[in-house]
C-alpha cells in the first residue's frame, strides 16, 4: 500500500515538477498479474488496479488489517470500473462479469472479493476507488446502456466529449463514492474549460486510452497558482478539493472519475472564468 499525505495549497506552491508528480500521481496503476494499491489522506480514498492474468486476485484481509480492521470492505465501499478485457468480479460467492467500461458497485460488508480474468492474453484491467462507509447499500453492477450519459461540448472549444455517470444517485445509493468515464471525441482535447473546483469533494482522475507517444497536460494547483503535470496512458492523478480540474490531451483519451467527499450532488462546482486563471 502506498500511502499518500495531504498536502496544503500553500505547501504545493513550492514543489517542483518531481515533487509534484511523487505527491499527487500515480504512474504504475496495472501491473500484469498484480494488485495495486494507493492510500491517500486526502478524504481517506483508497484507489488501484487489479490485473488477474493467472489465479484470481483478490482483497484479502490482510489488506484490512492495513487499515485498522478485520478485512477490507469492513468500514468501506467499493466502486470497480473495468476498461481492459472481460473479467468476473466475485463477492462472497456471487459472481458479476463485467465487459469492457462495465461497473459494480460493492456495499459495505462484503468480505471475500475476487477478481479474474476470461482471457488472461486480453487480461481485464479492474480500477476500483474505495470510500469509508456507514451503511451498507446493495451490490449492483451498471453496464455502458445503463450509465447516466451526458453530451457536452462543441467541436468549436475542443471539448466535445460523452460523460457517463455509473455510480451516482441517479442510479444506485452509496455512502459517499461516485464514479464515471469520460470520453472525448475525435479531434478534442480539453476534459473542460474554463475549469472548476469543487470545495466539498476531491476527485481521482485515472486516464487511459491516451495513444503512444501522446499525452495529457493535467492542470491541478489553485486558480491563481496553476501548475500541471504530464500523464502518460493509464495513469492516475489526486486533485485535491483546493485544486481545479481540468486537463487538455495531446489527442483524444479518456479517463475515469471518482469523487468522494460532503455530498454527491454531481453539478456542485464553483466554476471559473479563463481570465481568473494565472
Amino acid at each position: 500500500m502506498d500511502v499518500r499525505q495531504s498536502i496544503h495549497s500553500a505547501h504545493a506552491k513550492k514543489l517542483d515538477t518531481e515533487e509534484l508528480r511523487a505527491e499527487f500521481m500515480v504512474e504504475d496503476v496495472f501491473r500484469p498479474g498484480d494488485l495495486t494499491m494507493t492510500y491517500s489522506h486526502i478524504d481517506r480514498i483508497i484507489f488501484g488496479g487489479i490485473v488477474p492474468t493467472g489465479a484470481p486476485l483478490s482483497l484479502s484481509d490482510d489488506y484490512g488489517k492495513r487499515i485498522g480492521v478485520s478485512f477490507f470492505l469492513e468500514r468501506r465501499e467499493l466502486g470497480v470500473v473495468n476498461i481492459g478485457g472481460e473479467g468476473t468480479v466475485t463477492v462472497d460467492g456471487t459472481p458479476s462479469v463485467l465487459g469492457a467500461e462495465e461497473a459494480l458497485y460493492v456495499g459495505m460488508g462484503a468480505r471475500d472479493v475476487r477478481f479474474e480474468s476470461a482471457d488472461p492474453s486480453n487480461p481485464a484491467k479492474f480500477y476500483y476507488n474505495s470510500a469509508p462507509a456507514h451503511q451498507t447499500y446493495p451490490n449492483r453492477k451498471v453496464t455502458r446502456a445503463e450509465a447516466v450519459t451526458l453530451e457536452l461540448g462543441d467541436k468549436t472549444s475542443c471539448n466535445e466529449r460523452t460523460l457517463r455517470k455509473y455510480i451516482v444517485p441517479d442510479l444506485l445509493p452509496t455512502c459517499q463514492l461516485t464514479m464515471g468515464i469520460t470520453r472525448l471525441a475525435s479531434g478534442s482535447v480539453w476534459n473542460t474549460m474554463p475549469p472548476h473546483t469543487h470545495d466539498r469533494r476531491m476527485e481521482v482522475y485515472m486516464y487511459f486510452d491516451i495513444e503512444p507517444d501522446n499525452a495529457v497536460f493535467h492542470m491541478m494547483g489553485e486558480p491563481t497558482q496553476t501548475r500541471h503535470l504530464l500523464m502518460q496512458n493509464e495513469q492516475a492523478v489526486i486533485s485535491p478539493s483546493w485544486s481545479i480540474h481540468c486537463g487538455v490531451g495531446t489527442r483524444a483519451y479518456a479517463f475515469v472519475w471518482g469523487m468522494i467527499g460532503e455530498n454527491q450532488v454531481f453539478d456542485d462546482m464553483d466554476h471559473l472564468t479563463i481570465p481568473e486563471l494565472r
